[in-house]
């Protein structure tokens, strides 16, 4: 029986650099994103998560400023208003990660 010899690299390992996988590219974009620029992406290709955001925010400071002046009433509307902004919110990501992967497909 032959004893194996040394295995050799093909290419050199150079951890400065990304490896090589056929087909792939590792960079998309020819420079880095901004977060104003990613923002602004993301924004544009599902717009109903901000003003979720928005939204949830909105219902929030209100129900806080509510239950700040005493008015117990307006603040438990407000946090169940809270609670469906979010839901909507959620609901919206989800939906828009669906959209993409339907997109994505070939």
């Amino acid at each position: 029986m032959a004893t194996p010899g040394p295995v050799i690299p093909e290419v050199p390992f150079e951890p400065s650099k990304p490896p090589v996988i056929e087909g792939l590219s590792p960079t998309v974009h020819r420079h880095p994103e901004t977060f104003k620029e990613k923002f602004l992406r993301k924004t544009r290709e599902n717009p109903v998560v901000p003003i979720g955001c928005l939204a949830t925010a909105a219902a929030l400071t209100y129900g806080l400023y509510s239950f700040y002046r005493g008015d117990s009433r307006r603040s438990q509307l407000m946090m169940r208003t809270r609670i469906a902004a979010q839901g909507f919110t959620v609901t919206a990501l989800l939906l828009g990660l669906a959209i993409t992967a339907m997109k994505s497909r070939p």
